[in-house]
């Protein structure tokens, strides 16, 4: 059965952009950049994914980030809210992983969704989902310095991702369920194992460590 041709509601587009990009503007205001530099980490992060989906792999027309104002506002807004909540979410590391990973699902889903539009099959659309998802939290990183989340042993964030796009994909193409119902019910899994991960402690281990996965000790 092949997906039905079916448009995610726009909010869901936004908020996935807004929730990155409030990310970004916190590191910014842990890392002391000024005004330019948060709105720029801001923006960076938002939709970063979306622009290395649609340019990299899409290549479908101009980004719709360019050409609809709505997405820029949402990063405007996020850094707006970066800058009158910053200094209290900054002292708060589990809130923005947990925002982090509402984000995480609704861009997978989006970067899915976006592929299987384009008739495109299982494969691409979890590869351009995890891309869309993870993309805005690589460039985050990469600007300030350090190595990237999805690159570094660590809690879950990739490999949850992975699951929500696995499982969003053979449910819109296999199945008469409702797609939005699914689309939600997808971001639903990846935020929750993202905070199983975050309260729990999973995480993977380097290579050559004996297994790949364990519960490190807290510190």
């Amino acid at each position: 059965m092949d997906a039905q041709p079916f448009q995610l509601p726009l909010f869901v587009d936004l908020a996935a952009v807004f929730l990155m990009a409030i990310t970004g503007a916190i590191e910014a205001i842990r890392r002391e950049f000024d005004i330019i530099g948060l709105f720029v980490l801001a923006l960076a992060t938002g939709v970063g994914g979306a622009l290395i989906r649609d340019g990299v792999f899409l290549q479908n027309g101009i980004s719709p980030i360019l050409l609809d104002d709505r997405y820029l506002m949402a990063v405007a807004a996020a850094a707006v809210a970066g800058l009158i909540f910053g200094t209290r979410a900054v002292l708060s590391t589990r809130l923005i992983a947990w925002v982090d990973a509402l984000a995480l699902g609704a861009y997978a889903v989006v970067g899915v969704e976006k592929t299987l539009a384009l008739g495109l099959g299982f494969v691409p659309a979890v590869l351009v989902g995890v891309v869309n998802a993870c993309g805005g939290g690589v460039l985050r990183d990469i600007f300030i310095g350090e190595r990237p989340m999805v690159f570094k042993p660590g809690q879950f964030y990739a490999f949850a991702a992975l699951v929500g796009c696995l499982i969003y994909v053979p449910l819109r193409t296999h199945t008469d369920l409702p797609p939005l119902a699914v689309a939600l019910g997808s971001i639903a899994v990846t935020f929750g194992l993202r905070v199983l991960a975050i309260s729990l402690n999973w995480s993977t281990v380097p290579i050559g460590e004996k297994g790949i996965l364990r519960k490190r000790p807290r510190r």
